[in-house]
């Protein structure tokens, strides 16, 4: 994996999230049936960290929630409907961050190429408010590689890896339906944030966090 050069804290839902080390978190999914669905993220020692909500469990389509070991949301996130998004390029999710008085505030965007446009085009994200990366882009971070397989990466602009997705050698040879996987966190990087990008992706390829 390339070096993220990452040597400072990157709190986008919280610094509490951020580790000064490198994290490597496992990702289980839920069950797929009615009512059921949505991910685990857990620790080396199997200590849950993470849990994930998809529309299985909230009754909502293009909705997902993030809650922390206590059980208490911290990342809600929306996927942006309507005709204007049905005719547009890119789909729209949009990220909320909870405060201490429950009080949404909008802390990221993620674009995903619409099919009928192009296959092609990178997932790409945007940090709110726009323009506060100072790099001159409308994004900050993009995924590469193909969710699915287990093998794509979260990206900043000057193409340093911030997080990656994989399945170890020994569990992909007994476990196909890659319902185990982990996820390797820079130094300084949120988690609650990558974790928020892996939800949608999981949503987007029709895994478990969708109805």
């Amino acid at each position: 994996m390339a070096s993220s050069g990452i040597n400072f804290l990157v709190p986008i839902i919280s610094k509490t999230y951020c580790s000064s080390s490198q994290v490597v978190l496992w990702v289980r999914r839920r069950p797929h049936v009615p009512g059921g669905g949505g991910l685990v993220v857990m620790d080396c020692s199997q200590r849950v960290v993470f849990k994930v909500d998809g529309c299985g469990i909230i009754g909502k389509q293009g909705e997902l929630i993030t809650r922390d070991v206590q059980g208490e949301p911290i990342l809600l996130i929306r996927q942006k409907g309507g005709i204007v998004q049905a005719l547009s390029i890119h789909k729209q999710w949009k990220g909320y961050s909870y405060d201490y008085q429950g009080l949404q505030k909008l802390v990221f965007s993620i674009k995903e190429p619409n099919a009928c446009f192009s296959r092609h085009n990178a997932i790409r994200i945007s940090i709110e408010p726009k323009g506060s990366g100072g790099h001159g882009r409308d994004w900050d971070f993009e995924v590469k590689g193909y969710f699915p397989d287990r093998d794509c990466s979260i990206l900043d602009p000057k193409g340093n890896v911030v997080a990656q997705v994989g399945v170890k050698e020994e569990i992909e040879k007994v476990m196909t339906s890659k319902d185990l996987y982990h996820v390797v966190v820079k130094p300084g990087m949120d988690q609650a944030f990558v974790f928020g990008v892996i939800a949608v992706l999981d949503y987007i390829h029709h895994e478990s966090t969708t109805c």
